[in-house]
């Protein structure tokens, strides 16, 4: 599983002459108020999430994405499962979910579902 990742960027360090930014004297050793900082936004470096797969009817092995997988999380382990097609020859695959699969799929952002008793 491929994993997503945010990159963040911080405002330079201040001149060495104590000032923060020009224009806005500040104490040695005291911060510069936030408005006074220059602004810097996050640029998201995501990645998306791809998990790899196995057909049982046609044998493929390939990757998904999160989109392409369902999680349903019932009362029991025999309920508990996630589902998909297969890309290579369309079958519908079902396969038992543990608690570990089931963290990957939710953490990699698959659409999950729970399952009640009527």
């Amino acid at each position: 599983m491929r994993t997503s990742m945010t990159t963040t960027t911080t405002a330079p360090a201040p001149p060495a002459g104590g000032a923060s930014a020009p224009g806005v004297p500040s104490a040695p050793g005291v911060p510069a108020p936030v408005s006074a900082l220059p602004q810097v936004s996050q640029v998201p470096s995501a990645v998306p999430a791809l998990f790899r797969a196995g057909c049982p009817h046609c044998r493929a092995n390939f990757e998904l994405t999160a989109g392409a997988l369902r999680l349903a999380i019932g009362g029991s382990a025999r309920t508990t499962f996630y589902s998909f097609t297969c890309p290579e020859c369309g079958e519908a695959v079902r396969k038992p979910a543990g608690e570990r699969i089931v963290e990957l799929l939710t953490t990699g952002g698959v659409r999950t579902m729970r399952l009640h008793l009527a």
